[in-house]
């Protein structure tokens, strides 16, 4: 065991565990203010709902023993994380560390990637049947994704045992554009046409961002962790982490410039809102490719995932779907466009060792780029509409009009955000004298005009 590289594993472990309160504040802060607790509450349910999970039999369904054509691992195998929880001399090791930290520094790759969904379905999704479909697909979708691309186990004779498409079909995906952000990014869509638009979507100014300073916050918190996010899947401390981790520099500040720049040719100015999510778009787009590219290239993957990203959330309102926080606009279109540049790209010097069409390797790469990030959309894609479709059929997802228009944290929580002049943001005697929905709706306009101001 390296005592160096299990330190860093476990520091990075931490700092993604704290991109999903990060991604909280970032999706906060774009919803209105009668939603923020509602928008935060679904970030902390996804920790709560994938972290039992992942102990129990995520962990082994994922990285456990492949049961057949590198589809998935043995659920049972490892159940409650029997078998790797030794201490001492012989505790199990991964490479050069301990197996328990690597359970933890995908535990939260597991929560982060449920989180991200949550955007998409912003002020009208149920609590409580949103934890069911995160519990339902992080087991059916995401364990299985997180096999194909991250799983590389070796039998005896050393030949490989893992996903069919880390191992068997060569993807080059670091750190998890296709089990992270496309898949989550599939899912949103999913679910975004399933819930259907918000009330007054694409017309009403009260959806606006009701806190831009949350937002940024999210995005630098986001930033932050996703250092460990990426140059943490090296896991160790060592030169490819370093390689990594200034490609994770570069792209978003690239990015940043590419979403910036285009809004000013389109709108006429760039905003704080743009600046925040082209730093996500950038970080976004080089999570697959952060080992496989120099870092001139990774600026430029930034600039034209900026721009992209940028183009493709406005397409929302021109096909009429309520991706209400543009997941995705930014983590299903800027996985694609990060994943499929590798196959341009890639030089075979870097640790990735891939190489692109610009460096004379032709098209295999990106064609196998192109049925990684596909197959992975397909998958969950179908499978997160068809259990969202179940759930909104017999418990209901969508919650009523009424209790929309008064606001989902009231409705929902008993909460609110901010307490204007008697109205208790606590969770004792919030609206104890229970507004009709009318009279809330009333109240919910003058504290959202008083936030707004």
């Amino acid at each position: 065991m390296n005592t160096g590289d299990t330190a860093w594993v476990l520091v990075s472990a931490a700092l993604v565990l704290l991109m999903t309160p990060g991604l909280a504040f970032f999706y906060g802060g774009m919803t209105r203010a009668k939603g923020v607790l509602n928008m935060m509450m679904m970030s902390f349910g996804a920790m709560a709902v994938v972290g039992v999970i992942w102990i129990l039999f995520g962990y082994s369904a994922a990285f456990g023993t492949d049961v057949g054509g590198g589809l998935l691992g043995n659920p049972f195998q490892k159940f409650g994380l029997q078998g790797v929880l030794g201490t001492g001399a012989g505790a199990p090791l991964l490479g050069s560390i301990p197996e328990i930290a690597f359970v933890g520094f995908q535990t939260v790759f597991a929560i982060i990637a449920v989180a991200l969904i949550t955007g998409a379905i912003a002020d009208r999704a149920k609590f409580g049947a949103w934890l069911l479909f995160a519990a339902i697909w992080v087991s059916v979708v995401y364990l299985p994704v997180a096999h194909w691309v991250f799983s590389f186990t070796k039998d005896a004779s050393g030949k490989p045992t893992g996903g069919w498409i880390g191992q068997g079909l060569g993807v080059i995906d670091f750190a998890g554009g296709t089990a992270v952000h496309i898949n989550a990014g599939a899912a949103a869509l999913a679910l975004a046409l399933i819930l259907g638009k918000r009330k007054g979507f694409g017309k009403d100014p009260s959806h606006r961002p009701h806190n831009l300073p949350f937002v940024m916050l999210g995005a630098g918190l986001l930033w932050f962790g996703w250092f460990g996010f990426n140059a943490g899947s090296a896991l160790g401390a060592n030169a490819v982490a370093g390689y990594v981790w200034i490609n994770t520099l570069a792209a978003p500040c690239a990015a940043i410039l590419g979403w910036l720049l285009v809004e000013r040719l389109r709108d006429g100015h760039a905003t704080s809102l743009g600046a925040a999510s082209g730093a996500v778009a950038g970080l976004v787009a080089i999570t697959p490719a952060c080992s496989a590219l120099r870092p001139v290239w990774s600026m430029v993957l930034g600039l034209l995932a900026g721009a992209v990203c940028a183009l493709a959330v406005g397409l929302k309102y021109r096909l009429g779907i309520d991706d209400s926080l543009d997941v995705v606009g930014v983590h299903l279109v800027g996985g694609i466009v990060g994943t499929l540049f590798i196959g341009l790209a890639a030089n075979p010097t870097s640790p990735a060792a891939g190489r692109g069409i610009f460096y004379g390797g032709g098209l295999e790469l990106l064609g196998r780029q192109s049925i990684g990030a596909f197959a992975v959309f397909g998958y969950s894609f179908v499978l997160a509409f068809a259990i969202g479709w179940i759930i909104n059929k017999t418990m209901g997802f969508r919650i009523s009009k009424d209790h929309e228009a008064a606001g989902i944290d009231v409705s929902l929580h008993a909460e609110s955000a901010y307490d204007f002049g008697g109205r208790s943001s606590g969770s004792f005697h919030p609206l104890a004298e229970r507004l009709p929905a009318a009279a809330a709706t009333r109240t919910d306009a003058r504290t959202e005009a008083k936030v707004n101001a």
